[in-house]
This record gives structure tokens, sequence and C-alpha cells, in this order.
């Protein structure tokens, strides 16, 4: 049995992982981790340490894949496996800082939930749009979140250093995962991250955006499924 940390993304509760946590509850204690305590990677990174199991299998979603990286550099000792869903090793580049910030300014006049009903155009594959139980799951952990979480967390994400670096540091069987179509970290920078980690198996889930977890959760599962058996 083998301890499992799932890392949430961006605007995400545990609810992100709920198809996960169904499918791999039988091969170890899951904790799905907090990402609103501190303010910027390393803190988050921190806090996330200081409650998880003493080693561990790490799974990082879009923002939990930053933070994974940064979890890495402190404790590599205590990840017995990584997972990187949809996310990107680089930092981010002047007109990402400037688009985020212009999303918190814009959230906090008042539109936030039309807001995150906006981003869901960028978020999700086109044969996703019109899914109802999905759009309202994401709505629903937008709003857990809140725009004081949103507004820390994008911070915390411009503020993140380049974690390409420190890539050919990882030792430990890895799986890098991305949607066919995800817009906000396409498969070239899953292929770049998985290039990078000797040995790391590249998943791309078809039919298939940023949401992963939600989009195409069979798919995710199997994936995952594999790795934790590895």
């Amino acid at each position: 049995m083998i301890p499992i940390v799932l890392v949430p993304g961006l605007l995400c509760s545990a609810e992100v992982f709920a198809p996960q946590v169904a499918a791999l509850w039988r091969y170890g204690p899951i904790t799905v981790a907090s990402t609103l305590e501190g303010k910027t990677m390393a803190e988050i990174a921190a806090a996330i340490l200081a409650t998880a199991p003493p080693r561990f299998a790490l799974t990082g979603l879009s923002m939990g894949g930053h933070i994974s990286f940064e979890i890495m550099r402190q404790a590599p000792e205590r990840v017995i496996k990584l997972a990187l869903l949809d996310t990107s090793a680089r930092a981010d580049t002047s007109e990402q800082v400037a688009r985020r910030r212009a999303l918190v300014a814009q959230a906090r006049t008042g539109i936030f939930r039309s807001l995150v009903e906006q981003l869901m155009g960028v978020l999700l594959h086109p044969a996703h749009q019109n899914n109802v139980a999905l759009r309202e799951v994401i709505l629903r952990m937008s709003l857990t979140v809140g725009i004081d979480g949103f507004a820390r967390q994008q911070e915390a994400i411009i503020a993140r250093i380049d974690s390409r670096p420190s890539l050919a540091a990882i030792s430990v069987p890895t799986l890098v995962l991305v949607g066919d179509s995800d817009l906000l970290t396409p498969p070239d920078r899953a292929e770049e991250t998985a290039a990078a980690i000797r040995g790391a198996r590249l998943v791309v889930v078809a039919e298939c955006g940023h949401g992963s977890t939600l989009e195409q959760p069979d798919a995710v599962n199997l994936a995952l499924t594999e790795w934790i058996n590895t």
C-alpha cells in the first residue's frame, strides 16, 4: 500500500480528483492536499509536506504540477512516484503574467461567477463545453476557493521559478499526462517535461482539454492505475 497525495489545480477543490479517489483508494490511503495555505509555491509546498505521509506517491494537476515540482526540490527523498497532469515546467511569460493579473482584477469587479463560466471555454474540450454536470462541478469548486484564494494562487503561479533545470534530478517513476486539446498547457509542454525526466512515460488523452481528471476520468484513471502499480 502506497500513500497517495493529490494536489489540485487553480480554482480547484478536492472535487477535481473525485473520480481518481474512487479508482485509487484500493492502492493506499489518499490525501487531497489543500492549496489555500501559503502565498508562494515554496510556502504551499511546505504546508503540504508538513501534513503529508513520510513517503508518498505524488500527483499534481496544472498548478498542482507547479507545486509538485517545488515539493520535489524541497523533499525529493519523500516522493516515491510522481504524476504530472496538464502542467508545464516553464515559468510564465510576461504576457501570461499580464493575463493572470487582468483576470484577478476582473474577478474583483463582482463578475467572478461569470468570469469562471467564460474560462470554461478555454478549459474544456469543445465536446465537453455543454456538459451541464461538468460545468456545475467547475463552478462549485471555483466558488469554494473564492476570489481571495484565486488571487493568492495566481500570484504564487506568477512568481514560480522555471522548473526545467531541475527536471533531470527527478529519478522516481514519473507519468506525464496531457489532454490532446489542452490550450493552457499544450501537449508540447508535456513532451518537453517527459523528455527531460529519465524514464518518464507520456500519455496524451484523446478528446480532452485542460481538465483531464473530470473530462476523461476513465483514461486518467487507467494511466494512474498503471503508474501506481509500476
